[in-house]
Parts: structure tokens; sequence; C-alpha cells
């Protein structure tokens, strides 16, 4: 058999991924290849992403090298991936699963208590957002974008105070010791999918549906299929502020959910424990839960939908 043929996007944090599951085919002596393809998330570094039509900016144009057959794979990051997939296409494995939290990266190297009132704090994450103004109202949360890198820059340099990025992909990266804060999931739940890596296949291509399913990791897959569940039911691709992590905890799958104002000004949260084999089905009663509680009149001034479960991949 040729190289299979691993589609990712170019960034840093993308390749290392990309690289990781290059490494686990190794390992099952399967030989592949990086093909970098550039999406129009890529593209476009400097506008707000919610000002981006169509769905999963990160992800369509690998999607389309796929269907394409240009690539045998596509590896992503899931939390850049939609809650629909494209026709055709199934999530044949997932990665195991780094830390979900989300860290702090601040120019004096005080924690998130402690920065002085109208901090300048970088985000393009809604849901970030939303759960720093629910935490802290005099904070200034702005617009940020670009790779990890520039991010970091931006804040050595003054633009900001501190950014918060995902500490998986800090971790990734070699950057762990830039992290002046891990934030706690009590304040911050991460995005669907977050710290999980999601391997892509076309769905009837059983070759190699049967080499990457190998790479396969199922307490990540029941976890992050039922945080998209509760997104799904949501409205999967709401502009809106949603945090959720699945966990298993002594054989029980926990789930953490929560839906927000933009502004933080509300904030409407659930935990549910249940068994791990139904993963989906709690999945939606989280979100009914989160809706019968008030969630659906945030959802209705959401805005249009955007299909990612983030805004933002690094």
């Amino acid at each position: 058999m040729k190289a299979l043929r691993i589609g990712t996007r170019a960034s840093a944090l993308a390749q290392w991924q990309a690289e990781s599951v290059r490494a686990g085919l190794a390992e099952t002596g399967v030989a592949s290849e990086l093909v970098l393809i550039r999406t129009a998330g890529d593209r476009d570094q400097t506008g707000s992403l919610h000002a981006m039509d169509g769905k999963g900016f990160f992800i369509k144009e690998l999607e389309e090298a796929l269907l394409d057959e240009r690539v045998d794979v596509a590896v992503h990051s899931m939390k850049d991936v939609p809650t629909e997939l494209a026709s055709g296409l199934d999530i044949s494995a997932f990665c195991r699963r780094h830390d979900v939290r989300d860290a702090l990266v601040s120019r004096s190297g005080l924690g998130l208590s402690e920065l002085p009132p109208a901090a300048r704090v970088g985000t393009s994450s809604p849901r970030r957002k939303a759960q720093l103004r629910h935490y802290r109202t005099d904070l200034e949360i702005a617009e940020i974008r670009g790779n990890v890198d520039t991010r970091l820059a931006k804040v050595s340099k003054g633009d900001y105070d501190a950014v918060v990025l995902a500490k998986a992909g800090l971790d990734r990266l070699g950057l762990a010791d830039r992290i002046t804060e891990i934030i706690s999931t009590d304040l911050c739940l991460p995005a669907v999918g977050q710290g999980a890596i999601g391997v892509e296949t076309r769905a009837g291509d059983r070759t190699v549906l049967g080499i990457i399913s190998k790479l396969d990791d199922l307490e990540t897959r029941i976890a992050v299929e039922a945080e998209r569940a509760v997104l799904a039911e949501l409205g999967g691709g709401c502009q809106v502020p949603v945090g959720v992590w699945a966990y298993i905890e002594t054989r029980k799958l926990v789930i953490e959910a929560c839906v927000l104002a933009a502004d933080g000004s509300e904030s409407v949260r659930v935990r549910r424990a249940g068994a791990p084999q139904d993963a989906p089905g709690l999945g939606h009663e989280v979100a009914a839960t989160l809706i019968s509680r008030g969630a659906s009149r945030l959802l209705q001034f959401a805005g249009p939908g955007l299909g990612g479960a983030s805004l933002g991949s690094e």
C-alpha cells in the first residue's frame, strides 16, 4: 500500500496534531505523509470570526480534499468540527484526549483574579468571552486573531495584558512554561471537543477505516460524542457561548454544560451523570435541561449559525 496521505492545516499546532497521527500509524506499521492545505480560517487572520460565512471554516477545504481523494484522511482539532459532517465522511478515530482546560498567559505574570481593572484580555471565542465576563465584569475582553505564536507575541508587545488559549495547544507546542494560570473548569468550561484530535475518513473506504480505527480511544470517543450531542441539540452551529465537558468518573459518564449571555450577565449550567453507553442520550438530556432552565431565551439571540463547536482554532 502507498503511503497514506494525511490532510492537515499548515499551522504549527495543526501539523503537530497530524504528526502525532503519523507517529501512531507508524507504530502499527503504516507509512504516511502530510499534505498541507490552507483553509478559509487560515487565509483571513484579521477579520472577526463571527463575520465569516459558511460552516467549518477551519475544515471545509480539508473535507473537500478528502472527498476529491487528494488525501486519504484529514486530521482536525475536534473543537473545529461542525456537529454535522459533510455527506460521505465519518470521524473514524478519536485520538486519546489531552487536557481540556483553558490557560491564561499574562504579561505581568498575574493570575486572572489578580489582573487590574480594565485589563485587556484577548480571545476570539464567544464561550471564553462570556465566561470571563461572567467571572469579572471589569475586564476588557477583546477580539484577537492569529496562531498561538502570534497571540503570545501580542501579549509580549503589550497589545494585550493577557490572552486565553487552550492548554492542550500550549502543551503540544512546548509552550507550557508560558502559562500563568490554568483556568479551572468551575470558572470556564471548555469548548466541545477541546483537547481531542479527530481523524476523518471517507465513509465507504473500508481499507483506510480499518487502519485508522486502530488509533481510536474509546473513552475519548464516548466523551466527545456526548459533548457533540449537547451542542447538536442546542442548535449545532449557533453563534452562542456554550461550554461542555464530558468525562468518565467512577464508571459513570459525567457531563457539565453551560449556556451564557454574550455579555456574561446570565449563565445556565447543568451537571448530569449516566451510563457511558448512552452518551448521545445523556447529551440530549443535558441540552433539554439547559433549555428548560432558560437557555432557549439566550439561544434566541445567538445570531446566525457558524457550524463549528468552537470559534477560534488555536
